[in-house]
């Protein structure tokens, strides 16, 4: 028997996660929104596709605009990419509680119908609505992570394959610490076929790569003039979600609920995680420099700010 992953959000992201999951034959898929239709179109094109690509995953659209998840019991993972885009004139604090509104009631209707099951959260700010779903689901911090540092460091990893000219399979990077302006990229702990960052490239083209990092999401926005990335996000998803469903024991860098580790404590952010069958299965504590220990708490201050807001 198939796994099943529900995606509650059919935006650009909700549905290109959906898609690359059924087209990889990973799993059933349910696609959710508020829209009438939408949804259901949207699987039923996926599902038409699949005789062409090989893959035997059925794919099912639902509108969930009465509030009925029924069709989602049961599902082994459920995607959070639901939410409310900042639209002029609205502030962060605005769009903070807006879609603290659409998590909390999403992960709380899951939660019930699906209670054995992981939680990945892609909604922004992302680190404050996985600790929203954390604490609306009832579920363990193992089973509730958020999608953040594999995006930001696949992000870092072509810019880094772009300046060197060595293959994206020889690179990994390093990012910790919240989604957005303040996440820490390590340069340090960064390698091409495991020759660390600092040893092939001077530091201003380094530097060069973290700042582009950072600003990484705000560069394709100002792109496409309207809307924002999805290709890379949903990349992301299925990463994560296929770490999951075969139990690949990944280390990858996810939004995960610190008690302690790294000084911070009761707060989601971006660490290394082992990822697999049981979700966040362990923390991976890495030595910190003092100005990477600095840079790291001031990413965790700004997440605790929208916490407090939210007293969540």
């Amino acid at each position: 028997m198939r796994k099943k992953v529900t995606v509650v959000g059919g935006g650009f992201v909700g549905a290109t996660a959906a898609q690359r999951i059924a087209d990889a034959g990973l799993a059933d898929v349910v696609l959710t929104d508020i829209l009438e239709g939408v949804p259901a179109g949207k699987g039923l094109d996926m599902l038409e596709a699949m005789p062409i690509l090989h893959s035997d995953s059925h794919v099912t659209g639902i509108s969930t605009a009465t509030g009925d998840y029924g069709p989602t019991a049961g599902s082994d993972i459920v995607v959070i990419t639901a939410g409310f885009a900042r639209k002029p004139g609205m502030s962060r604090d605005d769009l903070v509680k807006a879609n603290f509104g659409v998590v909390k009631e999403v992960a709380e209707k899951v939660a019930k119908l699906s209670p054995e099951a992981i939680l990945i959260v892609v909604t922004n700010p992302l680190d404050v609505m996985a600790q929203t779903a954390f604490r609306a689901s009832g579920f363990s911090k193992h089973r509730v992570v958020g999608m953040a540092g594999v995006l930001d460091s696949a992000r870092m990893r072509a810019f880094i394959a772009m300046e060197t000219g060595v293959s994206v399979e020889n690179i990994h990077a390093f990012v910790l610490g919240g989604h957005g302006d303040d996440m820490v990229p390590l340069p340090r702990y960064s390698t091409v076929a495991g020759i660390p960052l600092p040893d092939l490239l001077p530091r201003e083209t380094i530097e060069a790569i973290v700042a582009r990092t950072r600003k990484g999401g705000g560069e394709i926005v100002n792109l496409l003039k309207t809307g924002s990335a999805y290709y890379a996000p949903s990349a992301a998803v299925y990463e994560m979600t296929d770490a999951i469903l075969r139990d690949r024991k990944k280390i990858l860098p996810c939004a995960a609920f610190l008690e302690g580790e790294y000084g911070i404590k009761n707060l989601y952010m971006g660490v290394p995680v082992l990822l697999g069958a049981a979700g966040v299965e362990k923390i991976i504590e890495v030595k910190l420099g003092a100005e990477e220990k600095a840079a790291l708490d001031k990413s965790a201050a700004s997440v605790r700010e929208m916490v407090d807001l939210l007293g969540i």
